[in-house]
């Protein structure tokens, strides 16, 4: 009596096949391994401590209708950031704030009129405090200049610089983040699409309907395979990124494990973009334009290489509404802020609700001949 067939085994087999395909495939490679890894060594390579730029934050409670408020906010080499304060002090912890500036008014001597305090931490570098009181310094003196020769001066510059502890926040721990949802989104996308359209175009999607494996199992083989290889640039992106340019992992393996679930996350929402694509392209010569107006937004918007607070304001809206933001964001918690899936509910929920309209057309728009 014949044993009763296994679709378990023919998904498995699929995978198998498809994930061969796969590493023999030198576009699949060098878009998964290659292109991610040569950023990543270029960034890696320019070290420092991240964004060299002045950012710095007035203390809060700060009066804004002091001259000296509006004089220092409209310095082009000083970039004020205004926000609440909890997040004030998170930024200066890691290092992406130069210092939070303190406006005080003198309320004993007559001079000098304000005193100028400096709160920095220990993860900036010194040289960027030393720039930031020599433009304060700059701006006092212009002041002082167009007073009186013999008025005292207008503020008071402290020379001691209360510190915090912070943890020195490099560049790639910012760039290796946004490189790893790169890859998966050039993959889950662009490999999804032409696996795909391939598949049907050269008929073989039709020779699986001629075998007892369900349509079910011919998908979620091919797709099994895709998020297998995947996984696997994301192991080697991250121990690259770890063992030779110290890419914070701060919990150590645990850190680690929660990215890969967080690849694997990602993976699955760009993937049902691929399908998409693959759905309604009519040739192979369509994928590309397709596939770019899905991926190219998202790789220049998404905060993939700089924090999209650079972009304008009108511009941030869009670009918070984009998957591949939600994905740097949670990963980039998890790696250097030491936060835990848990905390990334939101990021976690929106990646989600993603992946319901992307599955949603591709259902609609997906053909198998």
């Amino acid at each position: 009596m014949s044993k009763s067939y296994s679709q378990l085994k023919a998904m498995f087999a699929i995978t198998k096949a498809g994930l061969i395909s796969i590493f023999r495939s030198p576009s699949a490679v060098a878009f998964s391994f290659a292109f991610p890894l040569i950023f990543i060594l270029v960034f890696g390579f320019l070290g420092g401590s991240g964004r060299v730029s002045l950012r710095a934050a007035f203390a809060p409670g700060t009066d804004t209708s002091v001259y000296l408020y509006k004089a220092i906010s409209h310095i082009p080499g000083i970039n004020i950031v205004d926000k609440p304060g909890t997040e004030i002090n998170e930024d200066l912890v890691k290092g992406r704030l130069t210092a939070v500036i303190s406006i005080q008014k003198n309320t004993g001597a007559a001079s000098p009129e304000y005193f100028i305090r400096l709160k920095s931490s220990e993860a900036v570098n010194p040289q960027n405090i030393d720039v930031l009181r020599s433009i304060l310094n700059s701006i006092v003196s212009n002041i002082d200049k167009r007073k009186f020769l013999d008025a005292p001066t207008v503020a008071e510059i402290s020379n001691d610089v209360e510190k915090v502890p912070g943890r020195t926040y490099r560049t790639i721990d910012f760039i290796l983040p946004g490189q790893l949802g790169f890859s998966l989104l050039s993959a889950g996308v662009f490999g999804v699409a032409f696996l795909f359209f391939n598949l049907r175009q050269q008929l073989v999607l039709k020779r699986f309907f001629a075998t007892p494996v369900s349509r079910t199992g011919i998908v979620l083989g091919e797709g099994l395979s895709r998020v297998i290889f995947q996984l696997i640039t994301a192991v080697v992106i991250l121990l690259v990124g770890y063992f030779f340019f110290h890419f914070t992992l701060v919990n150590g393996w645990l850190t680690f494990f929660e990215l890969l679930v967080l690849s694997f996350i990602g993976l699955i929402v760009f993937m049902a973009f691929g399908f998409v694509v693959s759905g309604i392209a009519k040739s192979e010569s369509t994928i590309p334009p397709l596939a770019n107006i899905v991926t190219l937004p998202q790789f220049l918007l998404a905060g993939t290489f700089f924090p999209i607070d650079n972009f304008p304001n009108w511009l941030q809206p869009f670009c918070k509404i984009l998957p591949l933001t939600h994905l740097n964001d949670a990963m980039r918690n998890v790696a250097f802020e030491g936060a835990h899936l848990t905390d990334c509910g939101k990021q976690i929920a929106i990646l989600a609700a993603w992946s319901v309209v992307g599955y949603a057309l591709a259902v609609k728009v997906f053909r198998w001949e």
